[in-house]
């Protein structure tokens, strides 16, 4: 099925600008915010996945992967806080880079029933070359905006994904 998701990918790569004719872009869903990041979201993640793929990585796992790559090794909680993930996914998560020696769990002293998740020597080089291919899926999906354009999106995005609900 790797060519059914890629297939769903170019085709979602259509043009969908003034010049196009599709009858649904007239529709109100077609401008509601939500609607368009979701979709945005939703094929930027299966074009990451597919380039993940050869390195064994989707979209979940790799951000599993960079987070235990940063220097303070978070806790599985604290991975499935900032992923907006239940604790049961990032469980599955970790078994699975676990498993392939990308990364520990590291019990935290003190705290029996808490565990770190730190990347191995094997994951730190894994995770270098899996960001440059995320840089590249990044680059595809957003191949319409100016840099200036992609520093105000990322900047907005920021602002509504770590800004606490009222």
């Amino acid at each position: 099925m790797p060519g059914a998701i890629t297939d769903s990918v170019e085709r979602s790569r259509a043009p969908v600008g003034p010049a196009s004719t599709d009858p649904l872009l007239a529709i109100d869903l077609a401008k509601e915010t939500l609607f368009l990041a979701a979709r945005t979201i939703s094929i930027g993640t299966a074009r990451a996945n597919a380039m993940l793929a050869p390195l064994g990585l989707k979209v979940r796992s790799y951000s599993v992967l960079a987070l235990a790559c940063t220097a303070d090794a978070p806790s599985q909680r604290e991975l499935a806080d900032f992923l907006c993930l239940a604790p049961s996914q990032i469980v599955a998560l970790v078994d699975g880079l676990e498993r392939r020696d990308l990364v520990e769990r590291l019990n935290v002293p003190g705290d029996r029933r808490s565990n770190v998740i730190r990347a191995t020597s094997s994951g730190k080089m894994l995770y270098t070359r899996a960001s440059e291919t995320v840089r590249e899926a990044e680059d595809i999906s957003l191949h319409e905006l100016t840099a200036e354009e992609r520093n105000q999106l990322r900047s907005l995005l920021q602002k509504t994904a770590f800004t606490p609900a009222v």
